[in-house]
């Protein structure tokens, strides 16, 4: 019958750092699962979503989401710039897919209707070099963002409108700076 009070014998050296090793690859596996396929962080560059976003403020992009629903009209997006998609920008949907998009005087028409826009603070003018009233193609969205004098957007040729499947995420919360932190509408 064994003794009672016999102490188990520490593991070795070698057997503690494997354990440590182990336990870092398998924390390594998870946040890279996280950063490819749920969340990941991103920074803002720019002055074309402003007042909704700052230049240098930092985001969370929910890149899992559109796997269970279809973006919406006021949804912020990331997705590459067509012409270099190394160039990752963050604008707000505005038109969905068959919709007719018009821009009459600062005012935008989505299928003959005024979109009222509460995130719009100053008055605007550029329609950008694309034909107006505009069908917006199936399966793509039309961004603009809320600085619309300043914002290289779907108005333009050389982005035009963005296509489902190059949709990045969207983007859910502000990080930084940590005065503005919560959630991004």
């Amino acid at each position: 019958m064994p003794n009672i009070n016999e102490e188990q014998s520490e593991p070795s050296f070698a057997i503690q750092v494997f354990e440590w090793i182990w336990d870092i690859f398998i924390v390594l596996i998870i946040v890279y699962l996280i950063i490819t396929f749920v969340a990941q962080n991103t920074k803002v560059s720019g002055h074309s979503m402003e007042p909704t976003l700052h230049n240098n403020d930092a985001v969370i992009v929910n890149k899992f989401i559109y796997h269970f629903k279809t973006p919406h009209q006021g949804d912020i997006i990331v997705f590459p710039y067509q012409k270099d998609p190394s160039k990752k920008y963050i604008k707000r949907i505005i038109g969905l897919p068959g919709d007719i998009i018009d821009i009459e005087n600062g005012m935008i028409y989505i299928n003959g209707q005024i979109l009222h826009e509460p995130y719009i603070i100053e008055s605007w003018n550029v329609k950008g070099n694309i034909s107006y009233p505009f069908k917006i193609p199936e399966n793509t969205y039309f961004v603009m963002g809320d600085n619309r004098d300043y914002s290289a957007d779907s108005r333009f040729q050389d982005v035009g409108t963005v296509q489902k499947s190059e949709i990045f995420g969207k983007v859910w919360i502000r990080i930084w700076p940590l005065k503005n932190i919560g959630a991004v509408k």
